[in-house]
C-alpha cells in the first residue's frame, strides 16, 4: 500500500494549493473502516449460504428468501438512516455517534454471522442477518455523507472517494486471497473460509473504527437549520432533483454493467472458456490490478474532471467488454489481457459519480437551504444495490433463455449466447452509464459558485462577536 498512496497525493497538474489538500495519511486512516465492510460483504453472497446450506443443514429455498427478507430491510433502511443522521446533532457530531454505534452493532452480529453453532436454525439466521444488516447500513450511510463534507473542494472530494475505493479493493482483494489459501491446505472446506473471513473482519473493525473516527474533526452543520419535512416531502425532493437522478441512473447503470459480468464470469470461463482452473484465479487476477485503478482515474479526473473522467471511463469499459467477443477457447491470452484492463479501469465510474454526490448536495442545499448529504448518499448506495439485484436477474434468465445449462453438455449455439450475454451486457450497460452523465453541468466552475454563495451565506448567519 505505500507504492499506492502517495500516488493520489502526486500533484502532476495542482487543482488545490498543496496547504489546502487533506494529508494523504489522513484519507488513508478515514478511510480504514472499509476494510472490515468489504471484508464481509464480499462472503455474504458467495460463500455464507452455501456454508449454511451444507454444513448446518438450512434449505436452500429458506437461505434464499432470508438472505432476500434481508435485503429488502437494508434497502428500507438505507433513506431512514440518511435522513436520521441528518437530522442528529450531538457535541460529536452528525455521523460519527452512528458509525461508533452502528460499528460496535456490526462487529458483534458479524461474529454470530460467520461463527455459528453448531445447531442453526432459519430464525437463528434471520434475527443474526437482522441486526447485521442494520449496524452495515448505520456506518455505511454516515460515513459516505462525511465522505462528502470533509472537503467542500471540487478535486478534493475526488481524492477522498479515491482513498476509500483504493482501500475497498485493497481489502477485496485479500477477502478473496484467503479461501484461495484454504484450499490449499483443506480443499472444500467452507467452514474454514468462512472462519478466516469472519476473522479478518473480527481482527479490523474496532482498529478501523478508532482510525476513522478520530481521522478528522466533523464539519459543523448548517448554522440555521431548514423545518423538518415529512418523508413523503423528502421523496418528492429526491424525484424533482433531476442532477441527482442522472447521477443515480448513470450509476445504476455503471453497477448493473459490473454485476452481469460478475455473475457470469465463472460460467464463462468454466464452459465457455473450459478452463475451470481459472475460474476463481481470474476474478482475483481482475482485482489485483484494480487495487491501481483509483489513483490513475484520479490523474484523469484532474485533467477532465467528475463527469467527463466518468464518461471516458465508461467508454473504456465498453471498448474492453466489446473486445471479449474476439475471445476465443483457445485464445487465454487475449482474455487475460482484456481483464488487466479490466482491472485498471475497474471503478472509474463509480468514484466520479460518489464524488459528484456531494457537489450535487451543495447545489441542493443552496437552492433550498436543506442539508441533505446523508439522504442523497443513502439513495445513491440504494442505487448500487438494486442494480446488483437486477444483474442476477437479467443476466442469469437469459443466458438460460438462450439455451445455457451448468448441469448439461452445452451446444455450441448455447455457449455462443453465454459469450454474447457476457460481452454485450456490461457493453450496453456501460454505454447508457456514459451517456447519462455526459454533459453534466455541474462541473468545477459551476461548483466554486456554488461554494462562494454557500460560504458567504453562512457568514452572514453567523452573528458578530
Amino acid at each position: 500500500m505505500a507504492t499506492i498512496f502517495p500516488f493520489p497525493h502526486a500533484a502532476a497538474s495542482k487543482p488545490v494549493q498543496d496547504e489546502q489538500r487533506l494529508s494523504s495519511w489522513r484519507l488513508t486512516r478515514f478511510s480504514a473502516i472499509a476494510v472490515p465492510v468489504a471484508a464481509a460483504g464480499l462472503p455474504l453472497g458467495v460463500y455464507l449460504p452455501p456454508v449454511y446450506a451444507q454444513d448446518h443443514g438450512l434449505p436452500l429455498t429458506t437461505i434464499g428468501l432470508i438472505f432476500l427478507v434481508g435485503r429488502l430491510w437494508d434497502a428500507i433502511l438505507d433513506p431512514f438512516m440518511g435522513v436520521l443522521s441528518d437530522r442528529t446533532r450531538s457535541r460529536f457530531g452528525r455521523r460519527k455517534p452512528w458509525i461508533a454505534a452502528g460499528g460496535l452493532l456490526f462487529a458483534s452480529s458479524a461474529y454470530f454471522l460467520f461463527f455459528p453453532p453448531l445447531s442453526v436454525t432459519p430464525a437463528y439466521l434471520a434475527i443474526v442477518l437482522f441486526f447485521f444488516y442494520l449496524g452495515w447500513t448505520a456506518v455505511q450511510i454516515p460515513f459516505l455523507a462525511w465522505s462528502g463534507e470533509i472537503s467542500g473542494r471540487y478535486h478534493e472530494r475526488t481524492r477522498v472517494a479515491t482513498f476509500q475505493t483504493v482501500v475497498t479493493a485493497a481489502a477485496l482483494l485479500i477477502t478473496l486471497i484467503l479461501p484461495t489459501i484454504a484450499d490449499q491446505y483443506r480443499p472444500g472446506d467452507g467452514k474454514l473460509k468462512l472462519a478466516l473471513m469472519g476473522g479478518l473482519v473480527a481482527v479490523t473493525i474496532l482498529p478501523a473504527l478508532f482510525l476513522t473516527l478520530t481521522s478528522f474533526r466533523e464539519t459543523p452543520p448548517p448554522v440555521v437549520a431548514a423545518p423538518r419535512q415529512p418523508f413523503g416531502s423528502l421523496f418528492r425532493s429526491l424525484v424533482g432533483d433531476r442532477l441527482l437522478l442522472r447521477v443515480l441512473a448513470s450509476d445504476f447503470a455503471v453497477t448493473l454493467g459490473q454485476h452481469i459480468r460478475s455473475a457470469l464470469i465463472v460460467f464463462f470461463v468454466t464452459f465457455y472458456m473450459g478452463r475451470p482452473e481459472w475460474a476463481a484465479g481470474l476474478f482475483l487476477f481482475q482485482f489485483v490490478f484494480g487495487v491501481l485503478a483509483g489513483p490513475i482515474w484520479l490523474k484523469i479526473g484532474y485533467r477532465l474532471g467528475k463527469h467527463r473522467t466518468a464518461v471516458a471511463g465508461e467508454l473504456v469499459q465498453v471498448v474492453i467488454n466489446l473486445g471479449l467477443l474476439l475471445v476465443t477457447p483457445d485464445n487465454m491470452a487475449l482474455l487475460l489481457g482484456l481483464t488487466l484492463a479490466q482491472g485498471l479501469a475497474q471503478g472509474s465510474g463509480n468514484l466520479m459519480l460518489r464524488a459528484i454526490v456531494a457537489d450535487v448536495a451543495d447545489k441542493h442545499r443552496l437552492d433550498t437551504g436543506n442539508d441533505r448529504a446523508g439522504l442523497y448518499y443513502s439513495v445513491f448506495s440504494l442505487a448500487g444495490k438494486s442494480a446488483t439485484a437486477v444483474a442476477i436477474g437479467i443476466a442469469l434468465p437469459l443466458v438460460a433463455w438462450l439455451g445455457f445449462d451448468p448441469k448439461a453438455v452445452n451446444t455450441p449455439e448455447a455457449l455462443t449466447g453465454l459469450l454474447l450475454v457476457f460481452a454485450l451486457g456490461p457493453a450496453l450497460a456501460h454505454a447508457l452509464s456514459a451517456w447519462l452523465i455526459a454533459g453534466f453541468p455541474l462541473d468545477e466552475s459551476r461548483h466554486a459558485e456554488i461554494r462562494r454563495e454557500l460560504d458567504a451565506r453562512e457568514a452572514a448567519l453567523v452573528p458578530a462577536e
